[in-house]
């Protein structure tokens, strides 16, 4: 399985935004299904100033990174955006917990299959 792309335009981060939304305690997860024809599963992420300073959410979106490498490929969902919005608590939080939180969002946000095309005649 290969490592999800990553999101680096705004405007398909505000397009995630309008996916559905699962909260954990480590991270706000969004899932928006594309509708372009691809299957690629694609990641961003993202940790606001509240969280600290560049140190801190660079940390933060380090481990959210990691743990997205991990567990996308088995747990995402194909052709779909999936954005991280990192929290504080994603700092302290074990990464094992994490990983696990990642996993329970996915299958909560689970999209539904996308409607077959049937020939009209």
């Amino acid at each position: 399985m290969r490592a999800p792309e990553t999101i680096r335009q705004r405007r398909d981060f505000l397009a995630a935004n309008q996916g559905r939304r699962v909260a954990s305690a480590g991270f706000v997860l969004l899932v928006r299904q594309r509708d372009d024809g691809s299957d690629t599963m694609r990641a961003g992420y993202t940790v606001t100033k509240k969280i600290g300073n560049s140190v801190i959410r660079n940390r933060l979106k380090r481990r959210l990174r990691e743990i997205v490498l991990l567990t996308l490929p088995a747990y995402g969902h194909s052709g779909a955006d999936h954005v991280l919005i990192g929290r504080e608590a994603g700092l302290t939080r074990d990464f094992a917990v994490l990983r696990a939180d990642l996993e329970k969002a996915l299958a909560k946000a689970h999209l539904p299959p996308k409607p077959k095309e049937t020939d009209r005649t």
